[in-house]
């Protein structure tokens, strides 16, 4: 591991703090400890084009092929850095030094990986070589919008019995809205066909980035519509884990970056007070 003075914040993201290909570091504010990425989107591609993305170059596409060996080698070796190493010494703050998750994120949608559930066997054959704690999470951050596919269903199999949980994005709950913030076409019938996919095979949690534009936060339209796309699943029996709630932390490098701006806390709290109400359990991340 690199010798380096570069200490982790949760406005650090930096994909090549660990000098690897497809795994670093993070510190999670959601979390609160230091969370593993795998970034199965070296080149920058996704299917979606949020517009508060903080990929730089961010590009339309999928996935390139995985190199599993070198994924899982260093996976092995960074967890066992952590593990055993002095990295959380000289690396992470002082309060925040455990793991709490091996996480596929990255800089792009990780269930366009063709090898996606390959990706999961090998975290599961890691996980036991190192003797990682069974506390330790791993997540799939995603835009859920590939997991009608058999192999990443297969995946998320695969993912409950590693203590997983799906952390599926859902920034508006319109058609018109995912248009504006995410940038895609997908009716919310498939949305929500593939978020009751995804509830049914291992954990799933709502993730909802909330922010103003152009200098206005989200409508009370948009928080209705929300509303009742989530009461509509849980009237159907469909109940997620709850609700994700944050704001923006790090600069969008989109050309809409510009018109983006943080909503205050009081803001934040306020819908997720709407939300609460529903009967789900909410975390929010200012």
């Amino acid at each position: 591991m690199p010798e380096t003075d570069n200490i982790l914040s949760v406005t650090n993201h930096d994909r090549g703090s660990a000098a690897l290909r497809y795994v670093y570091p993070v510190i999670s504010r959601r979390a609160g400890s230091v969370s593993v990425g795998i970034n199965l989107n070296p080149n920058n591609a996704c299917n979606w084009r949020c517009i508060y993305c903080q990929v730089p170059d961010l590009t339309r596409g999928t996935a390139p092929p995985v190199d599993l060996a070198v994924l899982e080698n260093e996976l092995r070796g960074f967890l066992n850095e952590l593990l055993h190493g002095d990295f959380m010494k000289h690396r992470v703050p002082e309060g925040l030094q455990r793991i709490n998750d091996i996480a596929l994120s990255g800089n792009g949608e990780p269930t366009s990986s063709a090898e996606f559930a390959q990706v999961i066997e090998l975290i599961a054959r890691v996980r036991g070589e190192v003797a990682l704690p069974e506390t330790v999470k791993t997540v799939l951050i995603t835009n859920g919008s590939l997991l009608y596919r058999s192999e990443v269903q297969q995946g998320l199999r695969a993912m409950a019995k590693l203590n997983g949980e799906v952390w599926f994005k859902l920034d508006r709950a319109s058609e018109a809205g995912m248009q504006l913030i995410n940038n895609t076409s997908t009716g919310m019938g498939k949305v929500r066909d593939n978020l009751v996919a995804a509830i049914a095979l291992c954990p799933t949690w709502l993730q909802t980035c909330w922010f103003a534009l152009d200098g206005k936060p989200p409508s009370r339209q948009d928080e209705d519509d929300y509303l009742e796309f989530v009461s509509a699943l849980l009237r159907d029996g469909h109940k997620p884990q709850g609700v994700l709630l944050y704001g923006l932390a790090r600069p969008s490098m989109q050309a809409e970056a510009p018109r983006l701006s943080a909503l205050p806390e009081e803001h934040l709290q306020a819908f997720a007070g709407r939300i609460g109400k529903l009967g789900l359990p909410i975390k929010v991340s200012v």
